[in-house]
């Protein structure tokens, strides 16, 4: 085992501790949580530590960046999963039901459509989550809170199979009530899983009801 590896299993070893002990006090284990490592902005000689310490999910933001680097890992590592978590423009819906194992952005009715027909062209369905702009933040993608209950109708309709909800809450203020309001909109839709909190706040997203966690820095560290 090299260093590199030793390095990225202890790392995940005690990401995983937090995680279980934040399960816990929800009646949960960390086997209940799926954790997406975001792997965007890092080659393969910062993946593969990874991969070889036994992490198999992963997450990218841009479909291009995807498509350049995880055809050959995949290729070589049979049973890695794949999450698209950043936003996909509609011109790019074919090239990640092509790629992606789960699409954590659908967030519009543009997309739902475009997302609807690659998956039948590609006789594929790929399970969606939900994008909701928490925090109302016109910098962010997203769909409004108002909106969310018909685009979640329309995807139904489509057949387009849906996970969840996610969001990214506004940085720099306490996540918990934009979690616990994403939560609150999940259950009056039933939808089970929830796709939220990130390095800084997974913790708290667990406790609240968090399914899938999407942690980079924590895993990788800071980004240059």
């Amino acid at each position: 085992m090299t260093t590199d590896t030793i390095e990225a299993a202890e790392r995940l070893a005690t990401l995983r501790e937090s995680i279980d002990r934040a399960a816990r006090l929800t009646d949960r284990t960390a086997d209940a949580i799926t954790l997406i490592a975001v792997s965007k902005m890092h080659g393969a000689d910062a993946i593969l530590p990874l991969i070889d310490a036994g992490q198999r999910v992963f997450g990218e933001n841009r479909v291009q960046e995807a498509q350049d680097k995880w055809p050959a890992l995949q290729e070589a590592y049979g049973d890695i999963a794949l999450h698209l978590v950043g936003q996909l423009q509609s011109n790019k819906a074919a090239d990640a039901v092509a790629l992606f194992d789960v699409i954590h952005s659908l967030d519009r009715p543009s997309l739902l459509t475009a997302l609807a027909k690659a998956m039948d062209a590609a006789d594929k369905r790929v399970p969606c989550y939900i994008q909701v702009n928490i925090g109302a933040e016109a910098q962010k993608g997203g769909c409004a809170i108002a909106d969310t209950p018909a685009l979640i109708a329309a995807a139904r309709d489509a057949d387009i199979p849906l996970l969840g909800l996610m969001c990214v809450p506004p940085a720099d203020v306490e996540a918990a009530p934009y979690f616990a309001l994403l939560a609150k909109m999940a259950r009056e839709e039933g939808l089970e899983q929830l796709s939220m909190g990130m390095s800084g706040d997974y913790e708290t997203a667990i406790m609240l009801g968090a399914t899938d966690i999407r942690v980079g820095s924590a895993l990788f560290g800071a980004r240059d």
